[in-house]
């Protein structure tokens, strides 16, 4: 898997470098839009007197249903990385629901014949709305349809409440029709209930072991039903919402009861089926039912004996968890492959946070090194607390460490995320956000003399909106949607913004011209990257996004 040399260019003298600004998007000014907003003169400086081309970071351009599915973190790493656009999670599902496959998949029937055998009950968690980035709810209706007709019994769903993914308190608008969707499946022999829930950030959901206590509390939560208890699904929220002002992604854990006692725990015989198929916020949970009495990372008071499946494989490598329902995308011929195998030495950085998006994910969903001599990856460990009230997070650190590697002079390829524009970004704190933004500049500015020093390039681009568009818009008016005090209505989610790409190189820039703007996305970034380390691009990526001449 080498790269043919470039007969027209041998390459920049010095390191090439990838710069993903996590979650900062291209939008007009107004409407929350923080990127805009925030004082950034070396931004400003490298969109006027550089290259720029906007690259769609969304929809079918990196993998997605359709072009109204925002993009992610996870698809836009992959696509970076792999210079092609597989279909990704949200497609494989629905189309394995949509053809019948999954429901004849080996592990399906072995998910169903456990309850049956046992006369136990079949567990759905996951997060519990239409975002598509790591669940959808129609793929849990699917299922559990599917589970009456096979002939289940017993089933309870515990739902991570989102507010991240769509609008920070739209609970209630997935909450009450699926209530209603479980009354009408209801019967003398099939008994669905709603057991758990709480929000993603506070339970269940962590990543990249940042966060442990997270997985604890949902442990407590979903398996146990150690954690405060209501009557509904619906009380929970109206009631934890009144006494916290907490939006859904941080609302406390709750248990559904019914005189007093659990309606669902988890217990030996059980079956349980993580339903999200994204896999960074899924792995964790997933050792902790899968790992024996090796697990060490919390207290699980009791591991029940249950069947658990994935709906997809989220460590290809590691092989988390044992079983899944729908095979992952499998993503092949990668630029980190081909880099490693034309002998370039490569760093991959970032905090924790997003630390495996610049190797999992950048790697095409695999955890290992391609080549333990000619890779390092770096990582800084994150924070943990609110992200609003540390808006520029690990970006200093990052930043330190970045430019001691790039002196080294050991690396020809450096790839860095700075995950600020996006983490906080999600909170919905608009002014907190535009202090993320203005943070980062002030890294682009430290790093810029550094690659100019060292007569190296720079790739400055993003994995998707998010910072560029903080409040809810009316689609019909195009403004702002209010909330009940008349103030702008937060936006907690990605947008369907492109991304800028701009390329920095005072040295080599007259052996080549950057291509006016067209239908370019994500993938189109690792040709390019080649072509600029002096190597033609494999036939099976997209184009580059530079003409050599």
């Amino acid at each position: 898997m080498k790269l043919n040399k470039s007969e027209k260019f041998s390459g920049v003298q010095g390191p090439l470098l990838t710069i993903v600004m996590d979650g900062v998007g291209l939008t007009a000014p107004g409407n929350g839009n923080a990127v805009e907003a925030a004082y950034t003169p070396t931004l400003d400086m490298l969109m006027s007197k550089y290259p720029m081309v906007k690259l769609k970071a969304h929809g079918t351009a990196v993998g997605l249903p359709s072009d109204d599915d925002m993009g992610n973190s996870e698809v836009g790493h992959n696509a970076l990385g792999s210079g092609q656009v597989f279909a990704q999670g949200a497609l494989l599902v629905s189309n394995s629901i949509s053809s019948g496959k999954m429901f004849e998949s080996d592990t399906w029937k072995d998910a169903v014949k456990n309850v049956k055998d046992n006369g136990s009950t079949m567990h759905f968690l996951g997060l519990f709305s239409d975002g598509n980035v790591h669940s959808n709810i129609e793929h849990l209706r699917s299922m559990v349809e599917r589970a009456k007709a096979d002939g289940v019994k017993k089933v309870r769903i515990h739902a991570l409440l989102d507010g991240r993914d769509v609008g920070e308190t739209t609970a209630l608008d997935y909450i009450e029709p699926f209530e209603q969707f479980l009354a009408g499946l209801r019967d003398e022999s099939f008994d669905c209930l709603i057991a758990s829930g709480g929000g993603r950030m506070k339970i269940t959901m962590d990543r990249y072991e940042a966060d442990w206590s997270m997985v604890e509390r949902g442990w407590h939560t979903h398996v146990l039903g150690d954690a405060r208890m209501f009557g509904s699904a619906a009380e929970a929220v109206n009631t934890l919402r009144e006494e916290t002002h907490a939006i859904d992604q941080d609302l406390d854990p709750f248990v559904i009861a019914k005189d007093g006692a659990p309606v669902g725990t988890v217990e030996d015989g059980d079956t349980v089926i993580f339903y999200n198929f994204r896999g960074d916020r899924s792995l964790e949970i997933s050792r902790s039912f899968e790992e024996g009495d090796s697990f060490d990372k919390f207290d699980r008071v009791r591991a029940p004996k249950v069947y658990y499946a994935g709906m997809l494989e989220y460590d290809g490598d590691l092989h988390i968890p044992s079983h899944y329902l729908v095979n992952p995308p499998e993503i092949s011929n990668t630029l980190g492959e081909y880099l490693t195998d034309t002998g370039i030495c490569q760093l991959a950085i970032s905090e924790t946070q997003k630390y495996g998006h610049v190797t999992y994910f950048w790697n095409g969903n695999k955890s290992g090194k391609f080549s333990e001599e000619l890779e390092d990856y770096i990582e800084i460990p994150s924070d943990v607390i609110p992200f609003d009230q540390r808006p520029w997070m690990k970006c200093a650190e990052i930043t330190d460490k970045l430019i001691e590697m790039l002196k080294s002079g050991k690396y020809k390829y450096l790839r860095c995320n700075y995950p600020n524009g996006d983490m906080v970004g999600h909170t919905g704190n608009y002014e907190a956000t535009i202090i993320s933004v203005e943070a980062l500049d002030l890294q682009l500015a430290r790093i810029l003399p550094v690659i100019d020093e060292l007569h190296g390039a720079i790739i400055i681009t993003a994995d998707h909106g998010n910072a560029d568009e903080m409040y809810e818009i009316d689609k019909k008016t195009k403004a702002p949607k209010l909330s009940a005090s008349g103030t702008p209505k937060a936006k907690t989610s990605h947008t369907l913004n492109a991304v800028p790409c701009i390329i920095y190189d005072n040295f080599t820039s007259d052996r080549y011209t950057v291509k006016a703007d067209g239908a370019y996305g994500l993938s189109n970034v690792a040709a390019t990257t080649v072509n600029l380390l002096g190597y033609e691009a494999p036939d099976m990526w997209d184009d580059s996004i530079i003409e050599l001449k």
